[in-house]
Protein backbone atom coordinates (compact mmCIF):
# COMPACT_ATOMS: atom_id res chain seq x y z
CA UNK A 1 0.00 0.00 0.00
CA UNK A 2 1.46 3.34 -1.00
CA UNK A 3 0.00 6.46 0.53
CA UNK A 4 1.04 9.96 -0.38
CA UNK A 5 -0.26 13.46 -0.10
CA UNK A 6 -0.18 16.60 1.99
CA UNK A 7 -1.49 15.95 5.50
CA UNK A 8 -1.50 17.90 8.73
CA UNK A 9 0.42 16.42 11.67
CA UNK A 10 -2.82 15.87 13.59
CA UNK A 11 -4.47 13.98 10.72
CA UNK A 12 -1.31 11.97 10.21
CA UNK A 13 -1.03 11.11 13.89
CA UNK A 14 -4.71 10.19 14.11
CA UNK A 15 -4.28 7.45 11.52
CA UNK A 16 -4.85 4.29 13.52
CA UNK A 17 -3.51 2.29 10.58
CA UNK A 18 -0.02 3.42 11.57
CA UNK A 19 -0.14 2.19 15.18
CA UNK A 20 0.71 -1.48 14.43
CA UNK A 21 4.09 -0.39 13.14
CA UNK A 22 5.08 1.41 16.38
CA UNK A 23 6.73 -0.78 18.96
CA UNK A 24 8.40 -0.07 22.28
CA UNK A 25 10.98 2.27 20.84
CA UNK A 26 11.08 5.95 20.06
CA UNK A 27 7.45 6.40 19.07
CA UNK A 28 4.67 4.73 21.05
CA UNK A 29 1.70 7.12 20.75
CA UNK A 30 0.56 9.78 18.35
CA UNK A 31 1.75 12.37 20.88
CA UNK A 32 5.25 10.91 20.75
CA UNK A 33 4.95 11.26 16.99
CA UNK A 34 3.84 14.90 17.25
CA UNK A 35 6.79 15.59 19.53
CA UNK A 36 9.18 13.84 17.13
CA UNK A 37 7.80 15.54 14.04
CA UNK A 38 7.94 18.90 15.78
CA UNK A 39 11.67 18.59 16.34
CA UNK A 40 12.28 17.74 12.69
CA UNK A 41 10.70 20.82 11.20
CA UNK A 42 11.27 24.53 11.36
CA UNK A 43 8.75 27.26 11.98
CA UNK A 44 8.69 28.41 8.36
CA UNK A 45 7.81 24.89 7.21
CA UNK A 46 9.37 22.71 4.56
CA UNK A 47 8.91 19.31 2.95
CA UNK A 48 9.89 16.27 4.96
CA UNK A 49 9.52 12.56 4.25
CA UNK A 50 9.35 10.08 7.10
CA UNK A 51 9.72 6.34 7.42
CA UNK A 52 7.55 4.56 9.95
CA UNK A 53 9.20 1.42 11.28
CA UNK A 54 8.65 -0.86 14.26
CA UNK A 55 11.12 0.90 16.48
CA UNK A 56 11.96 4.36 15.26
CA UNK A 57 11.30 7.14 12.80
CA UNK A 58 13.96 8.21 10.37
CA UNK A 59 14.21 11.00 7.82
CA UNK A 60 14.57 9.61 4.31
CA UNK A 61 15.94 11.01 1.09
CA UNK A 62 13.10 9.29 -0.74
CA UNK A 63 9.40 9.45 0.09
CA UNK A 64 8.95 5.68 -0.14
CA UNK A 65 10.09 3.13 2.45
CA UNK A 66 9.23 -0.41 3.38
CA UNK A 67 7.79 -1.14 6.79
CA UNK A 68 6.69 -4.66 7.57
CA UNK A 69 6.44 -5.25 3.81
CA UNK A 70 4.10 -2.26 3.44
CA UNK A 71 5.20 0.89 1.69
CA UNK A 72 4.10 4.16 3.22
CA UNK A 73 4.89 7.43 1.55
CA UNK A 74 4.07 10.70 3.29
CA UNK A 75 4.91 14.10 1.97
CA UNK A 76 4.53 16.76 4.70
CA UNK A 77 4.50 20.29 3.37
CA UNK A 78 4.49 23.52 5.36
CA UNK A 79 4.42 21.68 8.69
CA UNK A 80 5.03 24.38 11.34
CA UNK A 81 6.37 23.91 14.84
CA UNK A 82 3.51 24.00 17.31
CA UNK A 83 4.13 26.30 20.30
CA UNK A 84 2.37 25.28 23.50
CA UNK A 85 2.51 27.33 26.69
CA UNK A 86 2.59 24.79 29.51
CA UNK A 87 0.98 27.06 32.09
CA UNK A 88 -1.44 29.97 31.87
CA UNK A 89 -4.19 31.25 34.15
CA UNK A 90 -7.30 32.96 32.80
CA UNK A 91 -10.13 34.29 34.92
CA UNK A 92 -13.08 36.63 35.05
CA UNK A 93 -13.30 39.84 37.04
CA UNK A 94 -14.03 39.47 40.75
CA UNK A 95 -17.83 39.68 40.94
CA UNK A 96 -20.59 38.05 43.02
CA UNK A 97 -21.26 35.79 40.03
CA UNK A 98 -17.86 34.15 40.42
CA UNK A 99 -16.09 35.65 43.45
CA UNK A 100 -12.39 35.24 44.05
CA UNK A 101 -11.16 33.47 47.15
CA UNK A 102 -8.21 35.87 47.37
CA UNK A 103 -7.01 38.88 45.37
CA UNK A 104 -3.49 38.39 43.94
CA UNK A 105 -1.43 41.10 42.26
CA UNK A 106 -2.75 40.14 38.85
CA UNK A 107 -4.75 42.15 36.29
CA UNK A 108 -8.40 42.77 37.13
CA UNK A 109 -9.33 40.19 34.53
CA UNK A 110 -7.76 38.08 31.82
CA UNK A 111 -10.63 36.19 30.25
CA UNK A 112 -10.26 33.23 27.96
CA UNK A 113 -10.85 35.47 24.95
CA UNK A 114 -8.19 37.90 26.17
CA UNK A 115 -5.74 35.07 26.73
CA UNK A 116 -6.29 33.78 23.18
CA UNK A 117 -5.71 37.31 21.83
CA UNK A 118 -2.41 37.55 23.73
CA UNK A 119 -1.34 34.14 22.42
CA UNK A 120 -2.27 35.04 18.84
CA UNK A 121 -0.21 38.22 19.03
CA UNK A 122 3.01 36.30 19.67
CA UNK A 123 2.29 33.08 17.77
CA UNK A 124 1.47 30.71 20.63
CA UNK A 125 -0.78 27.97 19.26
CA UNK A 126 -2.20 26.53 22.45
CA UNK A 127 -1.83 26.45 26.20
CA UNK A 128 -2.38 24.33 29.27
CA UNK A 129 -4.93 26.32 31.25
CA UNK A 130 -4.39 25.73 34.98
CA UNK A 131 -7.48 26.71 36.95
CA UNK A 132 -6.26 29.41 39.35
CA UNK A 133 -6.25 27.98 42.87
CA UNK A 134 -5.69 31.36 44.52
CA UNK A 135 -8.95 32.63 43.04
CA UNK A 136 -11.22 29.63 42.50
CA UNK A 137 -9.74 26.96 44.80
CA UNK A 138 -11.05 23.57 43.62
CA UNK A 139 -13.75 25.00 41.35
CA UNK A 140 -12.59 24.63 37.74
CA UNK A 141 -15.90 25.66 36.18
CA UNK A 142 -14.44 28.74 34.49
CA UNK A 143 -11.67 26.67 32.91
CA UNK A 144 -14.32 24.31 31.56
CA UNK A 145 -16.26 27.25 30.08
CA UNK A 146 -13.17 28.66 28.38
CA UNK A 147 -12.13 25.29 26.98
CA UNK A 148 -15.62 24.79 25.59
CA UNK A 149 -15.38 28.18 23.86
CA UNK A 150 -11.85 27.51 22.55
CA UNK A 151 -11.53 23.72 22.33
CA UNK A 152 -8.57 23.76 19.97
CA UNK A 153 -6.55 26.25 21.99
CA UNK A 154 -6.74 25.09 25.59
CA UNK A 155 -6.39 21.90 27.55
CA UNK A 156 -7.34 22.20 31.21
CA UNK A 157 -5.96 21.16 34.60
CA UNK A 158 -7.90 21.18 37.86
CA UNK A 159 -6.57 21.44 41.44
CA UNK A 160 -7.86 18.59 43.61
CA UNK A 161 -8.34 18.49 47.37
CA UNK A 162 -6.24 16.04 49.43
CA UNK A 163 -8.73 16.42 52.29
CA UNK A 164 -11.61 15.13 50.19
CA UNK A 165 -12.07 11.40 50.92
CA UNK A 166 -14.04 11.09 47.67
CA UNK A 167 -11.27 12.61 45.55
CA UNK A 168 -11.20 9.54 43.31
CA UNK A 169 -14.76 10.33 42.22
CA UNK A 170 -13.67 13.91 41.50
CA UNK A 171 -10.75 12.71 39.38
CA UNK A 172 -12.97 10.21 37.55
CA UNK A 173 -15.46 12.94 36.67
CA UNK A 174 -12.65 15.27 35.61
CA UNK A 175 -11.24 12.59 33.32
CA UNK A 176 -14.57 12.58 31.46
CA UNK A 177 -14.51 16.37 31.05
CA UNK A 178 -13.70 17.50 27.49
CA UNK A 179 -10.22 18.96 27.33
CA UNK A 180 -9.13 17.72 30.77
CA UNK A 181 -5.50 16.59 30.69
CA UNK A 182 -4.30 16.64 34.30
CA UNK A 183 -4.86 17.39 37.97
CA UNK A 184 -2.83 19.57 40.33
CA UNK A 185 -1.66 19.54 43.93
CA UNK A 186 0.19 22.16 45.97
CA UNK A 187 2.94 20.97 48.31
CA UNK A 188 4.65 24.17 49.44
CA UNK A 189 5.45 25.50 52.91
CA UNK A 190 2.50 27.87 52.94
CA UNK A 191 -0.18 27.25 55.58
CA UNK A 192 -2.62 24.61 54.39
CA UNK A 193 -0.24 23.32 51.73
CA UNK A 194 2.61 22.09 53.95
CA UNK A 195 1.80 18.40 54.09
CA UNK A 196 3.87 15.38 54.85
CA UNK A 197 4.58 13.47 51.61
CA UNK A 198 3.07 10.40 53.27
CA UNK A 199 -0.24 12.24 53.79
CA UNK A 200 -3.11 9.81 53.03
CA UNK A 201 -4.85 12.44 50.91
CA UNK A 202 -1.81 12.80 48.65
CA UNK A 203 -1.62 9.01 48.37
CA UNK A 204 -5.27 8.91 47.31
CA UNK A 205 -4.65 11.50 44.61
CA UNK A 206 -1.51 9.79 43.29
CA UNK A 207 -3.25 6.42 43.07
CA UNK A 208 -6.31 7.96 41.44
CA UNK A 209 -4.12 9.65 38.82
CA UNK A 210 -2.70 6.27 37.84
CA UNK A 211 -6.14 4.70 37.78
CA UNK A 212 -7.56 7.39 35.50
CA UNK A 213 -4.36 7.93 33.49
CA UNK A 214 -3.81 11.60 34.28
CA UNK A 215 -0.55 13.33 35.20
CA UNK A 216 -0.25 15.12 38.54
CA UNK A 217 1.00 18.68 38.32
CA UNK A 218 2.89 19.41 41.53
CA UNK A 219 3.88 22.81 42.89
CA UNK A 220 6.64 22.14 45.41
CA UNK A 221 8.88 25.19 45.16
CA UNK A 222 10.57 25.96 48.46
CA UNK A 223 9.73 22.43 49.61
CA UNK A 224 11.72 20.24 47.27
CA UNK A 225 12.48 17.49 49.75
CA UNK A 226 8.77 16.85 50.24
CA UNK A 227 8.15 16.93 46.49
CA UNK A 228 10.98 14.49 45.83
CA UNK A 229 9.72 12.13 48.53
CA UNK A 230 6.20 12.12 47.07
CA UNK A 231 7.50 11.44 43.56
CA UNK A 232 9.66 8.59 44.86
CA UNK A 233 6.74 7.21 46.87
CA UNK A 234 4.60 6.84 43.73
CA UNK A 235 6.84 5.60 40.90
CA UNK A 236 3.85 4.66 38.72
CA UNK A 237 2.37 8.17 38.85
CA UNK A 238 3.29 10.66 36.14
CA UNK A 239 4.35 13.96 37.74
CA UNK A 240 4.73 17.33 36.03
CA UNK A 241 6.76 19.65 38.25
CA UNK A 242 5.67 23.28 38.16
CA UNK A 243 7.91 26.31 37.65
CA UNK A 244 11.34 24.64 37.68
CA UNK A 245 10.59 23.71 41.32
CA UNK A 246 12.23 27.04 42.18
CA UNK A 247 10.47 29.71 44.22
CA UNK A 248 9.73 32.64 41.93
CA UNK A 249 9.00 36.26 42.84
CA UNK A 250 5.60 37.83 42.34
CA UNK A 251 7.20 41.29 42.10
CA UNK A 252 10.65 42.35 40.91
CA UNK A 253 13.47 42.07 41.61
CA UNK A 254 14.39 38.42 41.89
CA UNK A 255 16.19 37.55 45.14
CA UNK A 256 20.02 37.52 45.06
CA UNK A 257 20.25 33.73 45.44
CA UNK A 258 17.31 32.86 43.22
CA UNK A 259 18.93 29.68 41.86
CA UNK A 260 20.00 28.30 45.25
CA UNK A 261 17.80 25.19 44.86
CA UNK A 262 19.15 24.38 41.41
CA UNK A 263 21.30 21.42 42.56
CA UNK A 264 18.19 19.77 44.03
CA UNK A 265 16.29 20.42 40.80
CA UNK A 266 19.05 18.71 38.83
CA UNK A 267 18.93 15.74 41.20
CA UNK A 268 15.17 15.47 40.63
CA UNK A 269 15.90 14.67 36.99
CA UNK A 270 16.84 11.13 38.05
CA UNK A 271 13.12 10.47 38.61
CA UNK A 272 11.96 9.02 35.32
CA UNK A 273 8.28 9.41 36.28
CA UNK A 274 8.66 13.20 36.28
CA UNK A 275 9.02 16.01 33.76
CA UNK A 276 9.57 19.66 34.59
CA UNK A 277 8.01 22.92 33.49
CA UNK A 278 10.45 25.63 32.50
CA UNK A 279 7.69 28.08 33.35
CA UNK A 280 8.04 31.56 34.79
CA UNK A 281 11.80 31.43 34.19
CA UNK A 282 12.01 35.07 33.15
CA UNK A 283 10.85 36.15 36.62
CA UNK A 284 14.12 34.75 38.01
CA UNK A 285 16.22 37.19 36.03
CA UNK A 286 18.00 40.07 37.77
CA UNK A 287 18.69 41.75 34.44
CA UNK A 288 16.25 43.62 32.17
CA UNK A 289 14.53 42.14 29.13
CA UNK A 290 15.54 39.91 27.33
CA UNK A 291 16.82 38.44 30.63
CA UNK A 292 20.22 37.11 29.48
CA UNK A 293 21.22 35.81 32.91
CA UNK A 294 18.68 32.96 32.89
CA UNK A 295 20.43 30.92 30.21
CA UNK A 296 23.42 29.52 32.12
CA UNK A 297 21.29 27.96 34.88
CA UNK A 298 18.68 26.84 32.35
CA UNK A 299 21.41 25.12 30.34
CA UNK A 300 22.13 22.98 33.40
CA UNK A 301 18.42 22.12 33.62
CA UNK A 302 18.31 21.14 29.95
CA UNK A 303 21.44 19.00 30.32
CA UNK A 304 20.08 17.16 33.37
CA UNK A 305 16.49 16.67 32.24
CA UNK A 306 16.80 16.55 28.46
CA UNK A 307 14.69 18.74 26.20
CA UNK A 308 12.08 16.02 25.83
CA UNK A 309 11.29 16.40 29.55
CA UNK A 310 11.37 20.22 29.71
CA UNK A 311 8.09 22.08 29.09
CA UNK A 312 8.42 25.78 28.39
CA UNK A 313 5.70 28.05 29.79
CA UNK A 314 5.05 31.61 30.88
CA UNK A 315 2.99 31.15 34.06
CA UNK A 316 1.09 34.17 32.93
CA UNK A 317 -0.82 35.84 34.59
CA UNK A 318 0.94 34.94 37.84
CA UNK A 319 4.06 36.54 36.35
CA UNK A 320 2.16 39.71 35.36
CA UNK A 321 3.91 42.08 37.78
CA UNK A 322 7.33 41.01 36.51
CA UNK A 323 6.90 40.47 32.75
CA UNK A 324 4.18 40.92 30.17
CA UNK A 325 3.16 38.00 27.99
CA UNK A 326 5.26 38.97 24.99
CA UNK A 327 8.35 39.38 27.19
CA UNK A 328 7.84 35.88 28.59
CA UNK A 329 7.62 34.35 25.10
CA UNK A 330 10.11 36.19 22.90
CA UNK A 331 13.36 35.38 24.75
CA UNK A 332 12.74 31.66 24.14
CA UNK A 333 11.71 32.18 20.51
CA UNK A 334 14.76 34.29 19.69
CA UNK A 335 17.58 32.91 21.82
CA UNK A 336 20.59 31.37 20.13
CA UNK A 337 21.38 29.32 23.25
CA UNK A 338 19.28 26.43 21.94
CA UNK A 339 19.09 24.91 18.47
CA UNK A 340 15.93 25.04 16.39
CA UNK A 341 15.32 21.37 17.11
CA UNK A 342 15.78 21.88 20.86
CA UNK A 343 13.53 24.94 20.80
CA UNK A 344 10.80 22.99 19.02
CA UNK A 345 10.84 20.29 21.68
CA UNK A 346 11.09 22.77 24.56
CA UNK A 347 8.29 25.03 23.31
CA UNK A 348 5.82 22.40 22.19
CA UNK A 349 6.92 18.84 21.59
CA UNK A 350 7.62 17.94 25.22
CA UNK A 351 4.34 19.47 26.35
CA UNK A 352 2.34 17.59 23.72
CA UNK A 353 3.94 14.35 24.86
CA UNK A 354 3.51 14.96 28.61
CA UNK A 355 -0.15 15.97 28.39
CA UNK A 356 -1.03 13.82 25.36
CA UNK A 357 -2.64 16.84 23.77
CA UNK A 358 -1.91 19.18 20.91
CA UNK A 359 -3.75 22.35 19.86
CA UNK A 360 -5.72 22.83 16.68
CA UNK A 361 -6.50 26.26 15.33
CA UNK A 362 -9.93 26.60 13.76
Amino acid sequence: MAVSGCKSAENLCSSTALFPFFGDGEVETRFDLIAWLTTHSDRTGYSLCFRFSRRKLGVLDTPVATCCDIELSWQLRSFPVTIIDSQVHAYEANTPKRPWHSVPNWPDHVTGDEMVAAMDKVGVDGAIFISAFSMYRYDASYAVEVQRAHPGRFAIVKPVDPDNPAVDDVVAEWKRTPGAVGIRIMLTKEPGRDRDPTDPGLDRIARSAVKHDLPVNILCWGNLNAGKALIDRHPDTRFIIDHLAILQPRTPPAPPQQWADLPMVLDLAKRKNAVIKVSGACTLSREPYPFPDIWDPLARVFDAWGFDRCLWGTDWTRAFAVVNYEQAVEPFVKTDRVSDRERAMLMGGACAKAYRWSPRRS
